[in-house]
């Protein structure tokens, strides 16, 4: 069967676009009218853009028939995280106290995008402040998969439009695993970079120590091509890494044959549901049948006392980079994200420095667990999407609330080590499961090719959401 023109890879629609098959005014026409369409029930988008859209459409396409391609992203419309700074484009984060924000400039990654002819669709919906909960003023996007149902969060928007076509490619930021949770139980791609490796210049933070910003795709070598555009050093972001960019694609074809793939069975099938835990293990069958080398490894005995310590990082962080409004203006925030920040702003000192030797432990304890593999294979979170209601939405925060439950994400997220969330298949409600490659530092592309390797013989990222 076809794929609906919304559903293409963007390495397939670029090649339709570079030979003038299809123009790009066509393709944002469609995914705008597509956007309109559906996205009143899927509510993935904050704001939609549309002439601005149609004006860099209407530009990339008069480049294009002059002979002026400039790239795979040429002509492609993605859509923004809205915490991305867009130049006089509101820029709210999720929350009530930006809501009238329009940044003076562009985030170097919206900069890189305009660079590469890409089209702004516009900027998607995500929890209070990048944390779990939403604002009350702001929408809860639903997961096309399954109505009332968590779309992941943070960046749930980015991972409801993704899913459901209603762009090529969204951009999520992670900081404890909000690009990860989202692809995971949307059923897309989400690759979360090596720390640094991605400007945040023009991106609010959550907890700048912790947080990164990646893509979420429909395959992985779409991950790769978004990875090249974004990646690099910037004269803006002191924290942006000055590695040269390697090309993202570069063994796209080569397999994984002689990859050495680290495993942890206790890790990867303790406490997480049946059906996951089966599809995860057929997933490391899957690459052992490729070629790779499945090794036994241990992740650190101590994970979940170190887990402990983020809560105590992240929100202090929060705190810091909500200082302006908070507690002024704490009536403002939602239920959850206030009480987050009143967490944050009770920690002492001492409180924060004991949670970074923590930290620091777990890394260090970590990268023992890597020494002599290419990459680990693990669940991307321990189930599938579940039942979300309102109060799961707004909060307050659950008296229950378990930094373990994060246990797949969080310690790449302390180490800063790049992951990529591949679909791997549908639990017995028909909802997305997936697993995780987790690389040593700046190993995008090795990440890029191995999920490629994957889905070159399963089809799992090319199961849509039945309704849309």
């Amino acid at each position: 069967m076809e794929e609906p023109l919304h559903y293409l890879s963007i390495l397939d629609l670029s090649k339709l676009i570079k030979e003038k098959k299809i123009s790009p005014v066509e393709v944002t026409e469609h995914l705008l009218g597509r956007i309109d369409a559906v996205d009143t029930e899927l509510k993935s988008y904050a704001t939609v853009t549309a002439e601005m859209a149609m004006d860099q459409a209407q530009i990339a396409e008069q480049q294009i028939m002059s002979g002026d391609y400039l790239g795979f992203l040429h002509g492609v419309p993605i859509a923004l995280k809205d915490l991305c700074f867009t130049k006089g484009v509101r820029t709210m984060g999720g929350t009530a106290v930006l809501e009238d924000f329009k940044p003076a400039y562009d985030a170097t990654i919206v900069e890189r995008f305009r660079a590469a002819g890409a089209i702004l669709l516009g900027k998607l919906n995500l929890t209070e402040g990048a944390m779990a909960g939403y604002n009350p003023k702001r929408q809860v996007p639903q997961n096309p998969w399954k109505e009332d149902h968590w779309p992941g969060a943070s960046s749930s928007g980015s991972g409801v439009a993704a899913a459901a076509g209603l762009a090529y490619a969204t951009i999520g930021s992670d900081t404890g695993g909000s690009i990860r949770h989202p692809a995971a139980v949307c059923g897309t791609v989400g690759l979360k970079p090596t720390w640094g490796r991605v400007s945040r210049y023009g991106v609010l933070d959550l907890a700048q120590s912790l947080d990164h910003v990646g893509p979420l795709t429909r395959s992985a070598i779409d991950a790769g091509i978004i990875m090249q555009t974004i990646s690099g050093s910037d004269v803006n972001d002191p924290t942006a890494l000055l590695d040269p960019v390697p090309d993202m694609l570069m063994n796209v074809e080569s397999g994984i044959k002689g990859i050495r793939i680290g495993w942890d069975s206790e890790y990867s099938s303790r406490d997480i549901e049946a059906d996951f835990a089966v599809a995860v293990a057929d997933g490391l069958k899957i690459m052992s049948e490729l070629g790779a080398e499945i090794i036994e490894v241990s992740m650190p005995k101590k994970l979940r006392e170190y887990m402990q310590a983020w809560p105590v990082l992240c929100s202090s962080e929060a705190a810091f980079a909500h200082q302006e409004f908070y507690p002024e203006r704490s009536e403002d925030y939602g239920l959850w994200f206030r009480e987050w920040l009143r967490q944050g702003a009770g920690y002492s000192a001492i409180d924060y420095a004991r949670a970074q030797e923590s930290r620091q432990e777990c890394n260090g304890a970590l990268m023992g667990t890597m020494d002599g593999i290419d990459l680990l294979l693990c669940p991307s979170t321990p189930r599938a999407a579940y039942p979300y209601t309102e109060k799961n939405a707004y909060g307050p925060i659950p008296q229950n609330r378990d930094p373990w439950d994060s246990r797949f994400t969080v310690p790449m997220d302390f180490s800063g080590l790049p992951t990529i969330a591949l679909p791997c298949g549908l639990n017995a409600n028909q909802l997305p499961l997936s697993l995780q490659l987790v690389g040593n530092r700046l190993s995008e592309p090795l990440l890029v090719q191995a999920g490629a390797a994957f889905q070159s013989v399963t089809n799992f990222h090319k199961l849509r959401p039945p309704r849309w």
